[in-house]
This record gives structure tokens, sequence and C-alpha cells, in this order.
């Protein structure tokens, strides 16, 4: 097994410190080893959101093993990437990464997709990260490798995000990050600046659109998804989707808002 782990890579100059979760975490959630491992109550299948504990760099691997899954829930965790700081955050916290976000200013400034359950497994080890094209990424030990999404903004900084969601019940943070190393220094730099959001959320409705155009609904992760939603997007199962709309109101990939009664 460990014979297929991730390499591990050394901690140069341009580390950014040690990373961990932060300790701002969903209200089911606990933090142990050092806020390295964390572990959600299986009484619920949500509530369980983590952040990291610093921003992240383009194509800076977050490592995780999973430790315990839960087979009497649907679904498995979801990751991503914030640009609202966790320590700006005001307690308690969503209790999903989809579809539930509080207010229409967060909407713009989270991007986030569930993982198959088969990469999910207790013992698996997994790891995402954003591309120099701003795709969402994750790969397992076994080189299985799947773009999520698309359109993460690069000029901003960046969090990463894990939700202990569904059957993924407890995670650990796996060792130190790593860079590609064909990267040029100005990629190194921790992701700062100006970004124009309007615009580019909605070339991101646009490309995820296309992208997501799959039979399995991405809440449950287990039905097909086989209600039509104004925005385009086709993502859902008929109990989820009443849920959502129930819920929130908006669609879980581009936020867009929902109409009253969910479209077969």
């Amino acid at each position: 097994y460990h014979k297929k782990a991730f390499p591990q890579t050394s901690c140069g100059f341009r580390c950014l410190g040690p990373l961990t979760f932060h300790r701002a975490v969903g209200d089911a959630v606990h933090l142990s080893q050092g806020c390295c491992h964390a572990k959600r109550s299986n009484a619920t299948f949500r509530n369980g959101l983590l952040f990291s504990n610093r921003p992240v760099r383009v194509q800076e691997r977050v490592r995780l093993r999973v430790k315990e899954d839960s087979a009497c829930w649907h679904g498995a965790m979801r990751v991503g990437f914030t640009s609202v700081s966790p320590d700006s955050r005001s307690l308690p916290l969503p209790s999903m990464a989809i579809p539930e976000i509080p207010s229409h200013r967060e909407i713009l400034n989270h991007w986030a997709a569930p993982v198959h359950e088969e990469f999910c497994k207790a013992g698996s080890q997994l790891e995402f990260w954003v591309s120099s094209s701003g795709s969402l990424y994750v790969s397992n030990q076994n080189g299985c490798k799947r773009k999520l999404l698309v359109g993460v903004p690069l000029k901003q900084t960046l969090w990463a995000m894990v939700d202990l969601y569904g059957q993924t019940r407890s995670v650990l943070l796996l060792g130190r990050f790593m860079v590609a190393r064909h990267l040029k220094s100005n990629t190194q730099k921790p992701i700062t600046g100006g970004y124009d959001t309007h615009s580019n959320y909605t070339s991101v409705q646009k490309r995820s659109a296309r992208l997501y155009q799959e039979t399995i609904c991405v809440v449950c992760m287990a039905q097909e998804a086989d209600i039509s939603l104004p925005c385009g997007h086709r993502c859902m199962c008929r109990p989820c989707a009443i849920g959502v709309l129930k819920h929130s109101g908006r669609c879980p990939l581009c936020r867009q808002r929902m109409k009253s009664s969910p479209e077969a």
C-alpha cells in the first residue's frame, strides 16, 4: 500500500508553513492530532465543513486519507476552494458546501464539487488541487485523476475546503504539500489580487454547464439526475431537487435560483 502512496516532497524556502485544518469547523466535527485529523458525528450526514489553516497555491496538492466511512448515508465528501478567509467567518458554519451557502456574496466565493464514493472508501488516499488553468482536480493513490469543475479564479487568495459529507466520516490531512516542479516562480507566490466577480461568474456558469452533463445526482451521488433546472443544469434527482428547493432554492452547481417546481 505504501508503495502506491503519493511521494513526499521537502519543504523549501517558498514553503508557506504547515498545512492543517482551521479551527473554525462544522458543528458536527471534532479536530485532533494537531488539527490534522477531522471526524464528523455519525448522527448526521452534514455539518462537516473544514477549511485549511492558510491559503494554498496554484498546483499545491491537498492530500487526505479517508480514515472512516459509513454506509448508512448517500454521497461522499466534497472538496474545493474558497476566497473567504476562515478567520472572517461567523459561526455556526453552513451545514454543507453544496448546496447551502448562506448569502449571495459567499456564492461567488466558493468553488466545490462532490468526490465519487469510489474515491472515498476507508483507507483511500487522495489529493485535490487547482491547476494553472483554474480547474479543480482530484486523484487517488492508484493514479486515477478526474476534473471536477472549472473556473476557479487564480487572482484571488484561496483556502482549501473539505466537506465531510454523507459516507465520509473521518479524514487525516497528510504530510507536506506538493507543488509541480515545472511551475514558474511567479505562480509559486500566494494567490492575491483583484477579480471581476460578475464577468468571471458568468464564465463559470457557461463552462460548468458543459462540464456537468452527467447522469448522477450531484447531491446524493446515487440516483439518476432527471431534473432540469432553469440554468440548464440537469444535476439532481427529484427527491434531492425538492429538498434543495425548500432549503436554499439554488442550483448546487452555478447557484442560480430554481423555479418553484422542479421539471423532469
